[in-house]
Order: C-alpha cells, then sequence, then structure tokens
C-alpha cells in the first residue's frame, strides 16, 4: 500500500493579522500530531522564526529578509520540502507561514509545481483581523483578490468587535471568498480537527485509521456536532463535521456531480470510496480541500475487515444532514443501478500522474486548481 503523502499547508494574511499566533496555537494543540513548519519572515530580524522554533525544535525552515513568493522558485522550495519530508523527520504535517506581503496565490502554485512526491496539498488559509479589515482593505485593496483563492479564511481577533460588526464582516468576508468556509477566532484558537487529523493520544505505528479522525471517546458525542461546547465562550469553534459510512459501492458520476456541486463552506472532505465491481481490486482515498481534489487508489487492506465507503466532511455553516442525503443518493442499491464501465474515468482525471505544469491538456484553472 502507499505510504501517506504529507499535507502542505499554505498560512498567510497581512501584517499583523495573527498567522504566528494561529501556529503556534497548532503547536500548543495538535495532540501528537507532528507539525514542520516553513516561516518566511519579512526583515533582518526572523521573530516569528524564533517564536515558532522555540516549540519545533529542528522541523523550522526560517526564510528571512525577504518574500518566499519572490525570494525563491519552485526548485528552492523542493530543498526545503525534501528537508522536512524526510523519513527521519516523521513529520505528519507541514504548514508554510507566509510573510504578511507575500502573494498567496504565487505561493499556492509553487507547492503544486512540486516535484517531491511525499506532499500534497494542504490548502490555502488566509487569516483576516476582524478588527482591521476594512482599513486593511482600503489600504491594501489586493487582499479582495487574496480572499478569492483562499480554501479556508480564519476572521481572527473576532472578540474584538461586536456581534453586528461580526456578523456583517463575515457576510462581506465569505462574499468575497468565493464560497470558501469562513471561521471566527479570537487569538488564533481555531480547532486543530479543521486543519489535520489529530493523531490519537496513544502512539501507534502506521497510517492513521478512519477512526482516529475523531479521537473518538473523548467527549462522548455523536459525529454530527458544532464544536461550540469543547471550549465554552470561545469563537473559533464555528464549524460541523459529519461521517458517511456505506456498505453498498457508490457510483462515480453521482459522486463527482456531488463534489462538483458541494455548497459554499465545504472546506475539507477525506477518507475512503469503494466503486465496487468498478475496480474490485482497489478502495480510492480522496482528498479534497477548497477547490482541490486528488484521488489515490490503493489496494484493499488484507485485514479481512468489510469493503465500505467511510468519508469525512468538515465546513463552517453547512447543512450535515443534506449533505449526507445527498452522498446517500449515489450509493449503489441494486442490480438496475450498476454503473457503466466508462463511468470510472470520471474519477480517473483525479489520480495524480503528472505535475499540474506540465503541457498535458488536464484541466487546470487559474489558480493551478484541478476543476471539477
Amino acid at each position: 500500500m502507499s505510504k501517506p503523502q504529507i499535507p502542505v499547508i499554505v498560512l498567510a494574511g497581512f501584517l499583523g493579522s495573527g498567522k504566528t499566533t494561529l501556529l503556534n496555537h497548532l503547536l500548543r494543540t495538535s495532540r501528537g500530531t507532528r507539525i514542520g513548519a516553513i516561516v518566511n519572515d519579512f526583515g533582518s530580524i526572523e521573530i516569528d522564526a524564533m517564536t515558532v522554533a522555540g516549540q519545533l525544535g529542528d522541523s523550522t525552515v526560517s526564510l528571512g529578509n525577504g518574500c518566499l513568493c519572490c525570494a525563491v522558485d519552485a526548485s528552492e522550495l523542493d530543498v526545503f520540502l525534501d528537508k522536512l519530508t524526510r523519513p527521519a523527520a516523521g513529520l505528519d504535517v507541514i504548514v508554510i507561514e507566509a510573510s504578511g506581503l507575500a502573494e498567496p496565490q504565487e505561493l499556492v502554485r509553487m507547492v503544486l509545481a512540486s516535484d517531491n512526491e511525499r506532499i500534497v496539498y494542504g490548502g490555502l488559509v488566509e487569516v483576516v483581523d476582524a478588527a482591521e479589515f476594512e482599513r486593511t482593505r482600503e489600504k491594501h485593496p489586493e487582499i479582495d483578490r487574496h480572499l478569492a483563492v483562499a480554501d479556508l479564511v480564519v476572521l481572527n481577533k473576532a472578540d474584538r468587535v461586536g456581534d453586528e460588526q461580526r456578523h456583517a464582516l463575515r457576510e462581506t468576508v465569505t462574499g468575497l471568498c468565493a464560497g470558501a468556509a469562513v471561521i471566527p477566532a479570537s487569538y488564533g484558537r481555531v480547532d486543530p480537527e479543521v486543519f489535520f487529523e489529530p493523531r490519537p493520544r496513544t502512539e501507534r505505528v502506521g497510517q492513521l485509521s478512519f477512526e482516529d479522525l475523531y479521537d473518538d471517546g473523548q467527549d462522548g458525542h455523536d459525529d454530527h456536532h458544532d464544536h461550540d461546547h469543547d471550549h465554552d465562550g470561545h469563537l473559533h469553534a464555528a464549524y460541523e463535521s459529519a461521517s458517511f459510512t456505506s456498505e453498498d459501492p457508490l457510483h462515480p458520476r453521482r459522486l463527482l456531480d456531488f463534489l462538483d456541486s458541494r455548497p459554499e463552506g465545504l472546506y475539507r472532505i477525506k477518507g475512503f470510496v469503494d466503486f465496487g465491481a468498478l475496480d474490485p481490486a482497489n478502495r480510492y482515498t480522496v482528498h479534497a480541500v477548497g477547490r482541490f481534489l486528488r484521488f489515490y487508489p490503493e489496494p484493499w487492506p488484507s485485514d479481512g475487515a468489510g469493503r465500505t465507503t467511510q468519508l469525512v466532511l468538515i465546513g463552517s455553516g453547512v447543512d450535515a444532514g443534506a449533505l449526507l442525503s445527498e452522498l446517500d443518493a449515489a450509493r449503489v442499491t441494486g442490480t438496475e443501478d450498476v454503473p457503466e464501465e466508462h463511468s470510472l474515468w470520471g474519477v480517473l482525471r483525479y489520480v495524480p500522474e503528472r505535475s499540474p505544469d506540465d503541457s498535458s491538456d488536464e484541466p487546470f484553472d487559474s489558480y493551478g486548481l484541478q476543476v471539477y
């Protein structure tokens, strides 16, 4: 079975928005998930890198005195990614904290153009200062363009504005970010589950299981939950998650229809899909973040467990029940509902075989992300 790839998350936002605070919060609350960081200060004294390095040790790569998107090219970024993805480092996720003056779109292109086969794009997270948003937008109108390419927006310092202003600001930001999830936060406190699957409390060898995604037994709640109860009074908990399980195979075309039309705010989808007789030897790992989509076929485990589809969905302001109903409609339920053999071709378009910057006719949008 292929080794799981390491997600690379781009963390961006204008100066003072709270990127380093958010990254340090993730490090403190990762529950055993091993995080590496590429920190890109703008200036000769690398304050952010020193702050983060205190928690990461030798899992930090620091790039001072220049914006990453201008100072290095994709091949040079690969040098840093190679260091962090070597087996001895044992990392589960990598976060690139961009300079406050960096161009997020260029950073996404660089990650997608990487030749490192051990990584996978983990999304662009844009941090916004709620208290300074209007002034920042007036001074730096390019923030509209940055929000338009984000996969997730953290509306930080939300405790510094009133309820009415926060509601209006969230509506404005949601309108600018083309359907990305928008999560209010104070002091960068966002649940790590939004970004990556926390590791279980007890160490284990190998890939995380589906159950590890929830760290079951920790709070005694079911799969359809709003995490406001985990941290009463914190604004960062405004997201929902749901799980879908089916012992029936899924119809590839109907699953892709679901992915193509998924609602605003649905940020991440991850899990395993069974396409039944269309490919009985393999299950398909699905990795979707924002508009990015990949499928990875791999042999079914030989542990004798049943062949089931298992998916986790995470977003903000989504109707979990409606999402599960749509997925339920993608099941193949009888002999009269057997999909055509060529219906799997749509899925195979999203199985990585070559980099998105080559000369193929693979469909990519203007941000270097595959469209569907």
